[in-house]
């Protein structure tokens, strides 16, 4: 079998900035198996595979080295770039059926913003549980975490500063007890938590995170756009953020600088969604022969 294949930065419009996704059209018929050996072959931390959907216009499977997810940000990005850029769709509305229900995305030559499903809000966690995924101290935690999904769980994590978010060193032991802490087993959707400090990497940002991951994935993900779209609404619904309009920011350390603009819709105690938007860059296009 073969299949037309683009692999994409997302959150950039530079390439080797932002987060990559190969994106394997028509892929959406392969079993599971293969899907995930295709994420190990690439080293990257998600590929997308599209194929035809009777509830939207394009259907999107997400996974990651060890296990299909339902959403994921930066993959969605990539994909509705690399449909673009093969001339598969127009500028213009576009929803797609994913794991999470249907999304909508707007599109704009490489630019695609989508909107993530009204957040879900799951259970505070104990800060020093948390802390220890990240090696750091508890009183390092500036705020509850909670978990929050878009379409994918997220502990949200909110640090004192950019320091002690260049600190933070993975444990995978702590997370066997974080994943425990929050009642969940494992080929669960839990992601790992979400770390954020409540200033950019740059001016012009207004926050900074990481995502460190666990194995077979890479040990960090250099822009995680489901992850935003949990951790806006975190922000917006504890009062953290003065308004509904932010810059994120995320890769920087990595050397892969990405970029999204984040708008929560809905009041305070009434999101009904989040916009997450982004750039793109295709960096190679070809067959993937299988």
């Amino acid at each position: 079998m073969t299949f037309d294949v683009d692999w994409v930065d997302a959150f950039t419009s530079a390439p080797f900035g932002g987060n990559g996704c190969a994106v394997v059209h028509g892929g959406a018929v392969l079993d599971d198996a293969t899907c995930m050996a295709l994420v190990r072959e690439t080293s990257l931390v998600e590929c997308t595979f599209t194929g035809p959907s009777d509830t939207a216009d394009i259907r999107v499977r997400y996974f990651l080295a060890s296990r299909e997810i339902p959403f994921a940000g930066h993959p969605t990005v990539a994909t509705v770039a690399a449909l673009r850029h093969r001339g598969l769709i127009a500028d213009g509305p576009l929803t797609l059926e994913t794991g999470a229900g249907v999304v909508a995305v707007e599109v704009e030559g490489m630019r695609v913003k989508m909107t993530q499903i009204a957040p879900q809000f799951g259970s505070y966690a104990e800060a020093d549980i948390v802390a220890a995924v990240g090696g750091i101290a508890p009183d390092l935690i500036v705020h509850p975490p909670r978990v929050v999904s878009t379409g994918l769980p997220f502990c949200i994590t909110v640090l004192k500063d950019r320091a002690t978010l260049e600190s933070l060193r993975f444990d995978q032991d702590a997370f066997g007890m974080y994943l425990d802490h929050l009642g969940v087993q494992g080929g669960t959707d839990m992601m790992e938590p979400f770390w954020v400090t409540q200033t950019g990497a740059t001016a012009s940002g207004d926050t900074f995170a990481r995502l460190l991951m666990a194995p077979p994935s890479p040990a960090e993900d250099p822009f995680t756009g489901s992850a935003t779209g949990a951790m806006a609404a975190y922000l917006w619904s504890e009062g953290l953020l003065a308004a509904p309009d932010f810059v994120a920011e995320q890769g920087h350390g990595m050397g892969r600088p990405g970029r999204a603009s984040v708008r929560v819709l809905g009041s305070r105690g009434a999101i009904t969604g989040v916009e997450v938007s982004g750039s793109a860059h295709v960096l190679i296009s070809g067959t993937l022969h299988l």
